[in-house]
């Protein structure tokens, strides 16, 4: 399987072109979350993203909510979730995990307590898809340090996915790592490819 993959898009309608004109060589596409800024700009941005939705599969970001993000787009919509796309077992979990330090606008967040719960149900997982990095990988972001999360680090160690895909850190786009055999890579909104 071919795999495009990218996050933070925040709008950003170059990044959104240069996705879908290569998209027509993916058997799959994946999107980690930030496709909104502060919660602006989302439908605009799924309209730009609509000739790929049905190829696609998505997490919220911290930018945009679940039910923003699903009402927004026919692609599918991941959360605490997991699908089947042929032989490869996808999960994925959304928003900013732990959350932010308080903003002038409103962040959509989820506790380390409430991530571990929803990781719990997922019993197998070739790919992961989380908007957060895990703690540790890819997470240190200017002026705050290791933002990374704790429960889905936990999560990678439990399930051993192949490929973890996230985003959200801006600093460390681009830059990956691995925890015991799975590659975890932060994404960024330019065009990532994985074959799998």
């Amino acid at each position: 399987m071919k795999l495009l993959a990218f996050s933070d898009i925040h709008c950003n309608r170059d990044a959104c072109q240069e996705i879908v004109a290569a998209a027509g060589d993916a058997d799959l596409v994946i999107g980690a979350g930030d496709f909104a800024s502060q919660h602006e700009g989302l439908a605009e941005t799924m309209d730009m993203l609509e000739p790929i939705a049905s190829k696609s599969i998505f997490v919220p970001g911290n930018n945009e909510t679940l039910e923003a993000l699903s009402a927004a787009t026919y692609a599918r919509v991941l959360h605490g979730e997991a699908l089947r796309e042929g032989e490869w077992a996808i999960c994925g979990i959304g928003c900013a995990v732990p959350p932010l330090p308080p903003l002038p606008w409103h962040s959509y967040d989820l506790t380390e307590e409430s991530a571990a719960a929803l990781l719990a149900e997922i019993e197998t997982a070739d790919i992961l898809i989380t908007h957060s990095p895990p703690k540790g990988v890819a997470d240190e972001a200017r002026g705050l340090g290791s933002i990374g999360s704790t429960a889905v680090r936990a999560a990678i160690d439990r399930l051993q996915p192949k490929l973890v895909l996230c985003g959200h850190v801006h600093d460390c786009w681009g830059r990956s790592g691995r925890i015991g055999r799975s590659l975890v890579h932060n994404l960024g909104p330019s065009v990532n490819w994985f074959d799998l």
